[in-house]
């Protein structure tokens, strides 16, 4: 079989941990036993997707996920994330939830985002990603161009994209990229569009920190422009 275009499209490479502390007994058997069941075969052609779905890029503990998938049965999520403390805290809750419209990746979401079919997606996540702040390493920052190219040719018409941050240099970042990409709009009108919350937010314990520590949330929302 030949290489399509998307196969071609340059990776990107994954930084950071994927992983921290030792698992306990009960997470490292649900990353044994759940983990495969509730995972995404890359390797299979990717299915065409009857439901509405979201994605979200770095879950981190899953709070937001698992309230999102939740409350709203009749979506299905993907979630990524390549630590994998993280995707046992929220394999946890999944169980305890017996959550049935949640499916997973421990990895990078660009693979995801590769594997994915053109306008699958109604909604995509990206809450508090690791902002990078030393200069020499911005280019590992996941908003860059080619990540926002991915986003565009999966996110239908009209879906939006979520995007959370307490670092000032990383929103100012973001908005100026995504206001330059022809396949994003941002539609804020006044600052309260960008100072509150989306209905329904979910608060980490990530933000709660940033809160208490006195760095405040900016929330920007951007809109997949018509093809």
């Amino acid at each position: 079989m030949s290489e399509t275009p998307r196969q071609r499209r340059p990776r990107t490479r994954l930084y950071g941990r994927s992983k921290g502390k030792a698992l306990r007994k009960r997470q490292a058997a649900l990353i044994e036993a759940l983990l495969p069941r509730l995972s995404l075969d890359l390797s299979q052609p990717s299915p065409s997707f009857a439901r509405e779905t979201h994605l979200e890029i770095g879950f981190g503990g899953g709070e937001h996920l698992i309230a999102a998938a939740a409350e709203n049965p009749q979506v299905d999520f993907i979630g990524c994330e390549p630590f994998i403390n993280g995707v046992a805290k929220l394999l946890a809750r999944i169980e305890e939830r017996g959550l049935a419209n949640v499916r997973l990746h421990q990895g990078d979401a660009a693979d995801v985002l590769d594997w994915l079919p053109d306008d699958s997606l109604g909604r995509v996540y990206l809450f508090y990603p690791d902002p990078w702040p030393k200069r020499r390493h911005r280019k590992r920052r996941f908003v860059a161009r080619d990540n926002l190219d991915r986003l565009a040719r999966v996110m239908h018409t009209g879906a939006e994209l979520r995007f959370a941050t307490d670092i000032d240099d990383y929103a100012a970042w973001t908005l100026a990229r995504l206001r330059a990409h022809p396949a994003f709009a941002w539609r804020a009108q006044r600052a309260d569009d960008w100072r509150t919350p989306w209905p329904g937010w979910t608060r980490t314990k990530y933000e709660a920190k940033a809160m208490a520590d006195g760095r405040h949330p900016v929330y920007l929302t951007f809109v997949r422009a018509p093809r």
